[in-house]
């Protein structure tokens, strides 16, 4: 007999670090594909820590985590797909504890894709992130065709 798999719940995914941070030399085919370099691999809860830190009313992007992660980690770059799928495993993590009546949430809603587009997979999709971001002030400019909504003449909360 088989062990019934039990899936993880978005919060033991955002606290499984599976070893990270790792910072490593960008080489081989993945040279092609990033640039040359070193690049770090950030722990899920380091994307969720400064998406924390973004204050209501203002909005950060994908890429500035990025740019924040390298900083702290001194390299080149920050992995561009393991930033955004953590980003993308913090975002359902709040909304896990919102639904068990958690207040302070990690705000997710104002991580934008790096043009400044609303993520779709977001909870709730671009619709709810376009509420909680006007509700904060933040102006949207509608969708265009199948590109989502995005922020209107934003200005990236840099982390320092």
């Amino acid at each position: 007999m088989s062990a019934k798999y039990e899936r993880k719940s978005w919060r033991e995914k955002l606290a499984d670090s599976k070893g990270l941070p790792r910072v490593g030399k960008v080489t081989g085919k993945m040279s092609k594909r990033f640039g040359t370099g070193t690049m770090v691999i950030p722990a899920p809860l380091e994307v969720d820590e400064l998406m924390r830190r973004v204050p209501k009313g203002r909005v950060t992007t994908i890429n500035e985590l990025r740019e924040a992660l390298a900083r702290k980690h001194h390299a080149d770059f920050a992995c561009p797909i393991t930033t955004g799928i953590f980003a993308w495993i913090a975002a359902h993590a709040a909304a896990e504890a919102a639904a068990e009546g958690r207040k302070r949430i990690t705000p997710y809603w104002r991580t934008l894709k790096s043009t400044g587009e609303l993520n779709v997979k977001y909870p709730g999709g671009a619709e709810a992130q376009a509420a909680r971001l006007r509700a904060e002030g933040v102006a949207i400019e509608p969708a265009r065709g199948k590109k989502p909504p995005k922020a209107k003449d934003f200005t990236s909360f840099r982390f320092s």
